[in-house]
């Protein structure tokens, strides 16, 4: 490892830990600005220890957002950047009571976690862990999920923070400090000022593997089907009751089971995926994301969706039932290859420490695909998580001390001229 990725492990390995103890789960039926409180417990924390390392203007905004300053130690016209990472959890899994388990040295054995024998952490099921034997792996215990989505963003960006204050010799510009609430239900975003960040490009820290670059991401709508039946005691229903949730099991039947589904596609295949099935006889709501990477296929899978809908209405025309459908992001590719030179910087930070950069569409989105559509332009960095949103997440604590080094590179690279032929043999490498 580069020597910040050695003196910082430790200072992230302790950071890791503590953060995913703290319950952060968001709630996508919670109107609340974020949607849940309890993100304010990692979220005030985050801004006491920024203010203990001597960041500037720490504070918490009223809608979730902890925002701190590195001031620069450059004169030069450096461009501001951002670092941003989410602090909620998904609802998908149990993300309260983690019990965090780092397992030194890993040997290349199947990892049994402990709270539960059944869930078995393989190497022959997971491939990129056998590229990490001999390096401290850390999961949960079995009965929740890990966090490191994106508790391992938040440890790294927090521990950059401490690598950049503690070393004022290294060049950089201004840089700010960014957690966010409800990245996981696609709209804590939407209420980060702009204007206050006032940065010109940005980073999320929400990757996965070692060397990863993502400036493509899904195209995401959310659809919701309301189902409205015809309620009346079963014993005296025939020929009057209309099962609310019949239909809704019509409307999921009649859907492609084998070749729209997120565990029936890859790669840059699109899905119409169904979340959440709630209600009585009476009344019943289906929630519904659906992804693609270019808008054509997106549409493709709302028309479908609605035309499902109208024919399970036409056979039941004493129900009624509606489909609503909203965009969540944009795929970020359509604003950042107009301008690459975010992801160019971080190529040639990656190529200085001799890391590999590896381009991958991320088969979901970031808080940087709403950013970039807004007009700050945010590609989206690795941190090493595996498996996340289920009880088999995991993360190597080398891979999250690369990251940090990474980053350090990174801001020292955007105060450097651009064109010189050695940065230009490092793009072609």
């Amino acid at each position: 490892m580069s020597d910040f990725a050695s003196e910082y492990a430790t200072d992230i390995e302790k950071r890791f830990l503590r953060y995913v103890q703290i319950d952060t789960e968001s709630d996508s039926r919670s109107p609340g600005v974020p949607s849940t409180r309890k993100q304010f417990d990692l979220l005030n924390l985050l801004k006491q220890e920024l203010e203990e390392l001597g960041a500037s203007h720490a504070r918490v905004t009223e809608n979730g957002f902890t925002i701190a300053t590195i001031p620069a130690t450059v004169e030069s016209d450096t461009p501001r950047l951002a670092f941003l990472a989410h602090v909620d959890t998904t609802a998908q899994f149990n993300g309260a009571g983690v019990k965090p388990l780092v397992h030194r040295g890993y040997d290349g054995s199947p990892i049994v976690l402990p709270d539960d024998p059944s869930q078995v952490l393989s190497p022959d099921a997971n491939p990129y862990l056998k590229k990490k034997i001999g390096e401290d792996i850390i999961t949960a215990s079995g009965t929740t999920l890990l966090g490191a989505d994106d508790k391992a963003g938040v440890a790294i960006v927090m521990t950059l923070a401490k690598a950049l204050l503690a070393h004022p010799e290294l060049p950089h510009g201004e840089i700010r400090i960014c957690f966010t609430p409800d990245e996981e239900i696609a709209r804590g975003i939407d209420h980060l000022d702009l204007e206050e960040l006032s940065v010109d490009y940005a980073y999320t820290m929400d990757g996965g593997p070692l060397g990863e670059i993502t400036f493509e991401s899904f195209s995401a709508d959310r659809a919701v089907v309301s189902i409205t039946g015809v309620s009346i005691h079963p014993g005296y229903a025939f020929g009057q009751m209309v099962n609310a949730l019949y239909l809704a099991a019509k409307i999921i039947t009649l859907l492609p089971q084998h070749t729209r589904t997120p565990d029936t596609t890859r790669e840059r295949e699109g899905f119409i995926h169904v979340t959440d099935i709630r209600g009585s006889e009476a009344h019943a709501e289906l929630d519904f994301i659906l992804r693609d990477y270019e808008l054509d296929g997106l549409e493709a899978h709302g028309r479908l969706l609605e035309q499902v809908c109208a024919a399970v209405q036409a056979t039941e025309p004493r129900s009624k039932i509606e489909c609503s459908i909203k965009p969540q992001y944009r795929n970020m590719r359509y604003w950042i290859e107009k301008d690459m030179r975010p992801v160019e910087t971080a190529v040639r930070a990656m190529h200085t420490l001799e890391i590999e950069p590896v381009f991958t569409p991320i088969r979901g989105g970031t808080d940087g695909s709403k950013l970039t559509e807004r007009g700050l332009l945010t590609p989206n960095l690795f941190t090493g998580m595996q498996n996340y949103h289920g009880p088999l997440e995991w993360v190597s604590l080398q891979d999250m001390a690369r990251s940090v080094a990474v980053c350090v590179e990174l801001v020292q690279e955007w105060t450097r001229p651009v064109g010189t032929a050695e940065q230009d043999d490092q793009l072609n490498h």
